[in-house]
């Protein structure tokens, strides 16, 4: 290889490298921290390498960062809010019947969850269905039912249910030719068969008011709940510490790691780490590369190899025999 291609690849894989050092530096100011209205803290994010690696790519943020969706087996769902004190999300689902929908039933499908992921469907949730088969699905009062067959309680679609008897938001949406009980699927499965055998269902949730001493702390909502673990690791604990530089909790994309996202760089402890000196030196360094893009560094090795050129060029022609009158440098 002649002296005037080493040279060039001597600089241009020295571009690729301060620029690589430029992007990796920090990534504490990628991670986003609300999607509309919604604030989005720890474990959740919506970028990649921070939050929990548990909740990777589950959380969706489009539409010029606001809309926020949850994704899952059966599809995306907009979520409405998020409880970090009382760990759980809500979501909607537009095919399920809602009030503008009356009795004009639409095609709908299941909701589900990846039993594999730390999220579940919670029990505090209440579904109705409409207009079931009877010779398919036992719809009875459940009071009634249950004295007579103890053992199959839980088996019968509950039609004297004080929702069905009170849709929230829309009482009198549904006509006496429409049937409606209400029944708790434990499985996805189970709400798959209950959907072969009903015209619909609804999903509805119990809201708290937030209004101490109220003669009612809670409100029905349609919607889903859906319950999530809180990962809290001593790790994040102390990257999150103001004391300790007020990091953000997040993970290596490759190995799924612990690191701490700080604006001087990526740690695996906290911000004010002894090691991130070193580290903000070299983030200095290719902090000045930064303002050039990838085609200007490609330009720069461009141009040095022109200029090698050039010299080599004028340089007297020895036969292959270097001396200190032809050397380049």
């Amino acid at each position: 290889m002649s002296p005037l291609h080493s040279y060039f690849i001597f600089f241009f894989l020295l571009m690729v490298i301060l620029l690589q050092s430029s992007t990796t530096s920090s990534q504490s100011n990628l991670c986003r921290s609300s999607c509309g209205n919604i604030p989005i803290n720890y474990p959740f994010s919506i970028d990649d390498g921070c939050g929990s690696p548990y909740y990777r790519h589950m959380l969706i943020c489009s539409d010029n960062n606001t809309k926020l969706e949850l994704r899952t087996p059966s599809g995306k769902y907009p979520v409405k809010s998020i409880s970090y004190s009382d760990p759980h999300l809500l979501v909607s689902d537009p095919f399920m019947w809602n009030c503008q929908d009356r009795d004009n039933f639409r095609p709908t499908r299941s909701f589900s969850i990846d039993s594999s992921t730390h999220f579940t469907v919670s029990p505090q949730n209440d579904y109705l269905f409409f207009n079931c088969n009877t010779e398919k699905v036992i719809v009875e009062p459940k009071p009634l039912f249950c004295e007579r067959f103890p053992d199959r309680c839980d088996s019968s679609c509950d039609s004297s249910s004080y929702l069905c008897r009170h849709l929230p938001e829309c009482g009198s949406a549904l006509g006496s030719r429409v049937s409606c009980c209400s029944y708790y699927p434990k499985a996805t499965q189970s709400l798959r068969l209950m959907l072969q055998n009903c015209a619909t269902y609804t999903s509805v949730y119990w809201r708290s008011t937030g209004v101490e001493n109220a003669p009612y702390d809670q409100f029905p909502e349609y919607g889903i709940r859906v319950d999530f673990e809180f990962p809290v690791t001593m790790k994040c604990l102390l990257c999150q510490e103001t004391t300790k530089g007020g990091g953000v909790c997040g993970f290596n994309t490759r190995t799924r790691d612990f690191l701490c996202l700080c604006k001087q760089g990526n740690v695996t402890t906290y911000c004010k780490d002894p090691s991130l000196v070193k580290h903000k030196r070299v983030g200095a360094m290719a902090g000045t590369v930064t303002a050039v893009s990838a085609a200007g560094a490609i330009g720069v090795a461009g141009g040095v190899y022109w200029y090698l050129r050039k010299v080599r060029a004028k340089a007297p022609v020895t036969c292959g025999v270097q001396s200190n009158e032809n050397r380049i440098f």
